[in-house]
């Protein structure tokens, strides 16, 4: 029997039995395989794939659900890729609209990197905010202190931490932000008389940790945090910070943080984020908003 063509293949959901396949797609691609962040996405999120009747997966995607269960309030795209043999055929076109489609009413958001803006564009996505990664070894001079306290995060802490969360991110993440004394190696908040007001999380991916999310007070507390994350790992720090935190920019760079690339932050239905930006320094992921 002759093979199908791509735009004939079925999309179907993926399921974290689809890892392997996500992480080889990943590889296909040039980048790492980081398996420990899709087995995050496939299993706190929703993938979407089609299958190569040659084996692995033409194209792939996750979408992250914010909000109540029955009605999100928003969704999270992330992880597009399509297998090189499969690309320039419009096979990421028809998945992202397959995607916006499904999701109806939902407001969107993805990162997108330079080469994806135009097809998020001509699917009605708008720029809202940029993003600017930056990754090295943190180094700490002698003359800077914190000026907030951190320590690391405990059981008791968590209802203070998804309260504070909810608030600034704008959604309910409950279901993210539980998965994370599991999926990242560290998970500090930041207090001031008692009351939290701030947490990060460094989860690994190869050989970085990736310091998000990361939300906090003020950009003091901000600083506070990466520092302390740092204190206790001997990888690099990567992390995707808004670009509108500028202090915070400057002062990860000024100790060791070196400027990678620059994502675009686009929404789809809603002409910018909920929540408080000024609070919301670095996402958990750009994967997953």
């Amino acid at each position: 029997m002759p093979t199908p063509s791509s735009a004939a293949l079925p999309i179907r959901r993926l399921t974290p039995r689809d890892l392997t396949a996500c992480a080889d797609l990943s590889q296909d691609r040039g980048w790492p395989r980081e398996e420990h962040k899709w087995q995050f996405l496939l299993t706190a999120g929703k993938g979407y794939g089609i299958d190569d009747p040659d084996g692995g997966l033409v194209t792939a995607c996750v979408v992250t659900e914010y909000g109540p269960q029955d009605r999100p309030q928003l969704g999270a795209i992330g992880m597009v890729l399509v297998a090189e043999r499969h690309s320039r055929r419009g096979i990421g076109r028809r998945l992202m609209g397959h995607v916006v489609s499904a999701m109806g009413p939902t407001p969107l958001t993805l990162h997108a990197t330079p080469n994806g803006q135009p097809l998020y564009e001509e699917l009605g996505f708008k720029v809202t905010a940029r993003a600017e990664m930056v990754c090295g070894h943190f180094s700490s001079p002698a003359t800077w202190k914190p000026q907030v306290a951190t320590r690391a995060a405990t059981a008791e802490d968590l209802p203070a931490i998804l309260r504070l969360d909810e608030e600034v991110f704008g959604a309910d993440r409950t279901h993210i932000i539980t998965r994370l004394p599991a999926f990242a190696d560290q998970l500090r908040v930041a207090e001031e008389n008692g009351r939290i007001i701030g947490y990060a999380g460094a989860w690994p991916n190869m050989d970085t940790h990736v310091v998000g999310p990361l939300i906090a007070r003020d950009t003091e507390s901000a600083k506070a945090l990466i520092a302390s994350l740092a204190a206790h790992t001997d990888r690099r720090l990567r992390t995707d910070i808004d670009v509108r935190h500028e202090e915070l920019l400057t002062w990860a760079k000024e100790h060791g943080l070196a400027p990678v690339a620059f994502n675009a932050v686009m929404t789809h239905g809603i002409a910018e984020l909920p929540g408080d930006w000024s609070r919301r320094f670095a996402p958990l992921t750009v994967a997953a908003g």
